[in-house]
């Protein structure tokens, strides 16, 4: 008899950080449907510059070269959203930027309007953890997150190996 549980067939933490990642998503393709964001919402969106899939000026990459968090709040254009990434216009020190970004390259979801954040493994071979990593740039007022413990959902499944 063993006292640890077996070795799952089902990969499950893939199933559910692909289905809160679908969550990002859905709330994205609402705010453009919607033509904007409702209210005090706005979010930080954290993500691997260096994932497959991701497309952002060579400028950004090279000032961060692991992982940059955006914020979407008032100065933003061009939103589309679809089934596996998302594209944006930013500006970056007053200079106009198209971001392209897969889902599966976000780390970090957060709404500080509502107290609600999502955090994910990084996926296709980059590190497990969230590490430090540089302040949101873009244009634009700088909200202070609540962190107050409330709402939040973090997913952190590690693999036996």
């Amino acid at each position: 008899m063993t006292d640890g549980l077996p070795d799952s067939l089902i990969p499950y933490d893939e199933i559910v950080q692909e289905a809160l990642r679908a969550v990002v998503g859905r709330v994205l393709g609402s705010v453009a449907d919607a033509g904007g964001l409702p209210g005090e919402h706005h979010f930080y969106i954290t993500f691997k510059t260096q994932a497959p899939g991701v497309d952002i000026p060579k400028r950004l990459i090279e000032r961060f070269p692991d992982e940059m968090t955006i914020v979407m709040q008032n100065r933003y254009w061009d939103l589309i959203v679809d089934d596996e990434r998302f594209s944006i216009g930013l500006s970056f020190n007053q200079v106009p930027s198209k971001l392209v970004i897969p889902y599966s390259a976000i780390t970090a979801f957060q709404d500080p309007a509502v107290s609600f954040e999502l955090r994910f493994q990084a996926q296709d071979g980059a590190d497990d953890a969230l590490g430090d990593h540089d302040e949101a740039e873009n244009d634009g007022p700088t909200a202070v997150p609540i962190e107050d413990g409330s709402n939040v959902v973090a997913v952190d499944f590690k693999r036996k190996k």
